[in-house]
C-alpha cells in the first residue's frame, strides 16, 4: 500500500494550491480518506475527510469554506483544493486512508486512519 502526495509549494497569502494524493496497492474506492497537516511545533491535526464514494465530506473549522476535498476513484487520486491560503496554513500535509467507508466521528484523530503518505510541504508566505 502506497500513498504519495504532491502539489505542495510556496504560495503567497490569499493564493491557492491543489494537493493530490495517488494511491496504489489498495482498493481506494472502498476507503474513506483524509487530509492531515502538521504545523511547526504542533501535533498532526485532521483537515478533512471524505467518504469512500465521495458523497460526503467534513472539514476542520479552521479550513471550512476555504478548502475543498474531492476524489477520483477511477484514477485513485484524492485532491485537496486550498483557496485563500493564510500563513497559518503553513504545514506538512499528509493524506491517509481508513479501513472503513465512512468518516468516523473521530476522523480528525490520526487513529482513525491506517495508511499514510509521506507528506508534501505547503508554505504560505509573502
Amino acid at each position: 500500500v502506497q500513498l504519495v502526495e504532491s502539489g505542495g509549494g510556496l504560495v503567497q497569502p490569499g493564493g491557492s494550491l491543489r494537493l493530490s494524493c495517488t494511491g496504489s496497492g489498495l482498493a481506494l474506492d472502498q476507503y474513506a480518506m483524509g487530509w492531515f497537516r502538521q504545523r511547526p511545533g504542533k501535533e498532526r491535526e485532521g483537515v478533512s475527510c471524505i467518504t469512500s464514494n465521495g458523497g460526503s465530506a467534513d472539514y476542520a473549522d479552521s479550513v471550512r469554506g476555504r478548502f475543498t476535498v474531492s476524489r477520483d476513484n477511477a484514477k485513485k487520486i484524492l485532491y485537496l483544493q486550498m483557496d485563500n491560503l493564510k500563513p497559518d496554513d503553513t504545514a506538512m500535509y499528509y493524506c491517509a486512508a481508513a479501513t472503513n467507508r465512512l468518516c468516523l466521528v473521530s476522523w480528525s484523530r490520526q487513529e482513525a486512519f491506517t495508511y499514510w503518505g509521506q507528506g508534501t510541504q505547503v508554505t504560505v508566505s509573502s
